[in-house]
């Protein structure tokens, strides 16, 4: 049974009268799991065919599904493959009404460990720059891994404080998401060690970041360009508290209408300042919906036409007939922003190609790398431009255009790091391979799912390969499961030399 804290329950016996006793009650009931789709690279719709149960969609999210009781599916190979995220139902929610369409400049701005991140990235369909940011150092690691593992290309991941971002990024943005670190009450349910964090004064030491946080994030979205605000607490203080001091000091935001769901209720003004506008903010409650509790505001700043945001889920519609990457995803040479070069010449300083030199060492590749690089690549189903990849000491990079001060931030990646160039040969990277495919490359050992050579392959192990399970009998091969990437190995003599590298590796 879960014990709440007394100074807790108080509060919420105030905030929710007669429906308290039901509120209370959610935390004796199991709570509901939930995995997300890549739509980079499966259609939801395919994923109970690749992954059988009892899967039952998550109604106010497209492309989410609750997981059966008793599945494992962090075990499965398709989570290796990147071919689904396990999240919380509610925590999948902001993302999904944010409306990111592809080609978009769009900044997770407290990113990790990368839930909604890679449902940003998925959704731009390998167009745009995505910027996922975190303060700290170690979970920006999990985020990259995370981001890598969904065959994102087109990131910028940072390690940064918000005003040392705005500094670079000054209105630059067409969307933000603002995943406000917070007091954590609605996550009591699913990691009980949360509760033991909590006091009655981490409300407002919280809300005092908040408002510093989403302060900078008005001032790196551009003018008519779109914040989704969300915490996962039920604290009045942090959340319509929040969103009133911010409208308050940025009177150009204005709060806009979400694509609702019947278990949706709305913010409560008496909670804020009053404003009855405020109502346009969503809260979820454990004991309305299947989801642990959330807050959402999604706001538009100089909104000049609030009315044509009202349907936030508005998701481009996949053509697809199988589940396999899509294209957009395998095209990598369309999936990096880049800026009009000429108009930017006078503003961008010290600059390559229309990007700045923000790495340090970077240069352009030789005429003989970029000879080893176009016959790996020949390999691929891709249009990747040789002329645009950059080379810091043997890693080979496509990079994002960036403006001129990115160079002072401290990143943990920018752009697709493909590979390295050795004297004679090039080795192509995981974060490359996981934008692949069996559909997009030419040389794989495509396995199935009951197959004992996956569960060898992910512990790092060698893996015998019989004469025709590969197009040649030597060479780099993309390892995949029912067609999707998991990473590399190189055959030699019937052996694949397994390169899944040593951090991602299961025991």
């Amino acid at each position: 049974m879960i014990r709440l804290p007394e100074d807790f329950l108080s509060r919420m016996r105030a905030q929710l009268g007669d429906e308290f006793d039901s509120f209370y009650e959610s935390y004796q009931a199991p709570r509901r799991s939930g995995l997300r789709v890549n739509t980079l690279k499966c259609a939801p719709e395919q994923f109970p065919r690749i992954a059988p149960g009892d899967w039952e969609p998550i109604p106010w999210v497209h492309n989410g599904y609750f997981v059966p009781e008793g599945m494992r599916m962090g075990a499965s190979p398709l989570y290796a493959a990147g071919v689904f995220y396990l999240q919380e139902p509610s925590a999948m929610t902001p993302a999904s009404r944010l409306n990111v369409s592809p080609g978009e400049r769009v900044l997770d701005l407290c990113a990790a460990p990368g839930g909604k991140s890679t449902e940003l990235a998925a959704r731009l369909q390998g167009k745009g720059l995505l910027v996922a940011n975190d303060i700290s150092n170690a979970r920006a690691k999990a985020l990259l891994r995370n981001l890598e593992l969904f065959g994102s290309g087109n990131i910028l991941v940072t390690n940064e404080t918000p005003g040392k971002l705005a500094e670079v990024f000054e209105g630059y943005f067409d969307k933000v998401l603002v995943d406000a670190p917070c007091s954590g009450e609605g996550m009591f349910r699913k990691d009980e060690a949360v509760i033991g964090t909590w006091t009655p004064d981490r409300p407002a030491f919280f809300a005092a970041q908040q408002k510093d946080i989403t302060a900078n994030a008005v001032k790196m979205l551009r003018e008519g360009g779109v914040m989704m605000y969300s915490t996962c607490t039920f604290s009045p203080e942090e959340n319509e508290g929040t969103i009133s001091w911010l409208l308050e000091q940025f009177p150009q935001m204005q709060l806009m209408e979400m694509k609702g769901y019947e278990g949706f209720a709305p913010g409560n003004p008496e909670w804020g300042n009053g404003d009855p506008g405020l109502r346009k903010c969503v809260r979820i409650w454990p004991h309305r919906m299947q989801g642990e509790g959330h807050f959402l505001a999604l706001l538009q700043k100089d909104a000049p036409d609030p009315e044509a945001w009202q349907d936030a889920e508005n998701v481009p519609e996949r053509t697809d007939s199988a589940c396999r990457p899509s294209e957009s995803a395998a095209n990598i040479s369309q999936s990096l922003y880049r800026e009009d070069r000429k108009s930017k010449k006078k503003k961008a300083g010290k600059k390559r190609n229309g990007r700045p030199e923000n790495t340090g060492n970077s240069s352009a590749l030789s005429r003989a790398q970029l000879t080893l690089m176009a016959e790996f690549l020949s390999q691929a189903d891709t249009d990747l431009p040789l002329k645009d990849l950059e080379l810091r000491g043997e890693k080979v990079f496509l990079s994002p255009a960036l403006p001129s001060g990115a160079h002072r931030l401290h990143f943990l990646r920018n752009g697709l790091y493909l590979g390295d160039l050795k004297k004679d040969r090039f080795e192509p990277s995981q974060p490359f391979a996981m934008t692949l495919s069996a559909d997009t490359f030419t040389d794989c050992l495509d396995l199935g799912p009951d197959d004992d050579r996956i569960r060898r392959y992910l512990a790092g192990e060698p893996i015998p390969v019989a004469d025709g399970e590969t197009a040649s009998a030597t060479g780099w091969k993309l390892v995949c499961v029912q067609g999707f990437s998991l990473g590399w190995g190189k055959l030699v003599n019937g052996t694949l030399k397994n390169k899944y590298p040593a951090g991602w590796r299961r025991n």
